[in-house]
């Protein structure tokens, strides 16, 4: 079997998203696990904190649910942990001594709900399908960096110069003077670089290079 027919295995296996929760209350995270099966969604549960950080995360879309106050660290300062980590996956808080302070910490540190318990079904739901679509945006603009971020590494050092030259607004001529080169010459190297960043047009060329956060030269 090949590497690439592995890898191609592994993501299948993958589910197309995962809720994780966290919740020392046993009845809670049962009910919660029937109620994210019952639409399809794979469930991942854990009693503590602790537990979710010894379990290595697959690479796919997913959302954690995460009672505010856990056995050791609390679920405020979990979601801190996970930010410093590099973990940016959504969360919906849930909290049955929850007050404004709380809430608002939770939100500005990225939550994307804060339910109180008991809360509805439906209400979890929604704020669960809101989740892990915030999840899939995000790793869908990542990839895209990222393939963006390696066409720009197959260009040459002169080339990233014309690109970074062209997508501030100047025009061939200008750009031949700045670097003391012919029109031509330019026109070839441009002619490069939109091939290679795969770009249909000026405004494409100059999307990308927003994305990679090229500074624009003292013109």
């Amino acid at each position: 079997m090949t590497k690439s027919s592995d890898s191609s295995r592994a993501a299948a296996a993958l589910p197309a998203a995962i809720v994780y929760v966290i919740d020392d209350d046993d009845a809670l995270r049962d009910a919660l696990s029937s109620l994210f099966r019952s639409v399809g969604l794979h469930v991942e549960l854990f009693g503590s904190a602790s537990e979710l950080l010894q379990r290595k995360l697959p690479e796919t879309p997913s959302c954690l649910v995460l009672d505010i106050r856990l056995p050791g660290v609390s679920g405020l300062d979990f979601q801190g942990q996970l930010a410093k980590s590099g973990v940016l996956m959504p969360i919906v808080f849930m909290t049955g001594h929850g007050d404004i302070p709380m809430s608002v910490r939770g939100m500005k540190a990225g939550a994307v709900d804060f339910l109180a318990k008991p809360f509805r079904d439906q209400d979890m739901l929604d704020a669960v399908a809101a989740a892990l679509e915030s999840d899939r945006k995000r790793r869908e603009a990542d990839q895209s960096v990222a393939a963006v971020r390696s066409a720009f590494e197959t260009l040459t050092p002169r080339e990233r110069e014309i690109m970074t030259f062209v997508t501030s607004g100047l025009m061939n001529k200008q750009v031949a003077g700045k670097l003391g080169l012919s029109e031509i010459t330019v026109k070839i190297h441009r002619a490069n670089v939109m091939k290679k960043m795969a770009c249909q047009s000026l405004a494409d060329l100059v999307r990308m290079a927003g994305l990679l956060g090229l500074n624009s030269p003292k013109v």
